[in-house]
């Protein structure tokens, strides 16, 4: 009698997901497996590409990995996972459909479960952050945060009001990680750019603070590089505040602890990452930080049949003298283990040995704007135009399927060859607006 193909059940369509999968895909036999990928959005977001997008130096749509295509011979579903019980096998899901349906989740069973839901932006209980923050993490906010920084600059120009005027010119970062930094000096690249197409506004009025809780930018790029990437904020003109909290952001006044009040209508929050609560909802062991409790072999410990990777994920660092160590939740482990937990699967399926993931940390590069960065990669420190050009080079070489490296690479070229846009494209956010208008007056809203 045929045996029954495995029921492979992939949660989450991020770096580990899609990349497992992609693998899986291409290594298993006719009939073996059946992988199943659930994630709420129909693509993968290359999420280092972010502030490039939102910068206009790449288009939104080459941001995102289609699923659907990209996986052609696995099973995509668009939904969030509720509840996982392991003990039975089987995951609770919410689809469009069930929404639509009025009816409960549905039940999906498995054979193998590869737990990848990636994190959540992390926030704390601020006054106003609530209403007023906004996230860097998703294209859809990339690309918000970009139409809203222009529409500031549009009511700076319009407005009589001092207060008003100074409000919509200064903005303020959370964070001196890699998404708050990169994030920051693109957008403020950007925005001075634009300012010169405003006839009574000049890049000098434009105002861009920092703020980051503890002493220094960048850890991830070492102290040497993280103090010239300080340097070069500051020699920019933007107030970089170190050992700085911010306390409250209600009535759109960004209040510090160091006492600096900031009225500003824009706040952007990059403070950090947390693991996604669909681990609380399940059955398996978690560490002290709600992340899975994982074997350097990347199996859940103590459990059979289900994996763990990624954000999500307390996998052991061998490489670290410390034996408490576990891996960094960063794009470069990520891709990494998912080539490891796709062939460990592979192998469990076929009753062969596991292999344990180790990767020593070769360094990081990280974007200071167009054609500033820094580096600090295999020992080599890099900064300026090379440490820029390293990094496209490297999230080039990482970013999945040809077609999209091609299509990267495309973009790049033309934007090197032209001015760069600065359209914001704010209705996009509420494309029937002006029918709603039309159709309450009856009439089309530009009809005099």
């Amino acid at each position: 009698m045929a045996k029954e193909p495995a029921r492979i059940l992939v949660v989450g369509g991020g770096y580990v997901g899609m990349y497992t999968a992609l693998r899986l895909q291409r290594k298993l036999r006719r009939g073996e497996a059946t992988v199943i990928v659930i994630d709420p959005e129909p693509y993968m977001t290359y999420q280092p590409f972010l502030p490039e997008a939102a910068a206009g130096s790449i288009s939104p749509r080459h941001v995102v990995v289609p699923l659907r295509r990209t996986l052609d011979k696995c099973q995509v579903v668009i939904g969030e996972v509720r509840s996982i019980d392991h003990a039975k096998r089987a995951a609770a899901i919410n689809t469009l459909a069930t929404h639509e349906e009025g009816t409960g989740a549905i039940q999906i069973r498995y054979d193998e479960l590869i737990l990848a839901p990636g994190s959540v932006s992390r926030t704390l209980p601020v006054p106003g952050l609530a209403e007023y923050g906004i996230g860097f993490k998703t294209v859809e906010e990339a690309i918000g945060l970009r139409n809203h920084v222009l529409e500031q600059l549009d009511i700076a120009s319009s407005t009589r009001d001092p207060a008003v005027r100074d409000a919509a010119l200064t903005f303020v970062f959370v964070g001196g990680g890699y998404a708050g930094v990169e994030a920051l000096a693109e957008l403020e690249d950007m925005a001075r750019y634009a300012a010169r197409y405003y006839h009574n506004l000049e890049p000098e009025d434009l105002r861009f603070v920092l703020v980051e809780a503890t002493g220094r930018i960048l850890p991830e790029v070492g102290e040497e590089m993280g103090g010239y990437a300080l340097r070069e904020l500051r020699g920019r003109n933007i107030d970089v505040r170190l050992d700085t909290r911010l306390d409250s952001c209600a009535d759109r006044i960004a209040v510090l602890s160091d006492g600096s009040r900031f009225p500003t209508r824009t706040l952007v929050w990059t403070a950090g990452v947390k693991a996604h609560p669909v681990l609380a909802a399940t059955d398996l062991p978690l560490n002290g930080r709600g992340r899975l409790k994982c074997t350097p072999a990347l199996t859940v410990d103590g459990v059979e049949h289900a994996w763990g990777a990624g954000d999500a994920a307390a996998v052991p660092d061998l490489t670290s003298d410390d034996p408490d160590a576990v891996c960094a939740p960063n794009a470069q482990h990520a891709v990494r283990q998912a080539k490891v937990l796709a062939d460990n699967v592979l192998a469990s399926l076929r009753d062969k040995p596991l292999k344990e993931y180790r990767h020593k940390y070769v360094g990081s590069v990280a974007s200071l704007g167009l054609h500033k960065g820094v580096a600090h990669v295999y020992g080599r420190k890099l900064k300026g135009y090379p440490a820029w050009f390293m990094h496209r080079a490297y999230h080039l070489s990482r970013i999945p399927t040809f077609n999209r490296k091609a299509r990267v690479l495309a973009e790049w070229t033309l934007t090197g060859l032209f001015k760069r846009e600065i359209v914001s494209l704010g209705s996009l956010e509420n494309p029937r607006a002006e029918f709603e208008l039309a159709a309450d007056t009856g009439r089309h809203p530009e009809a005099s």
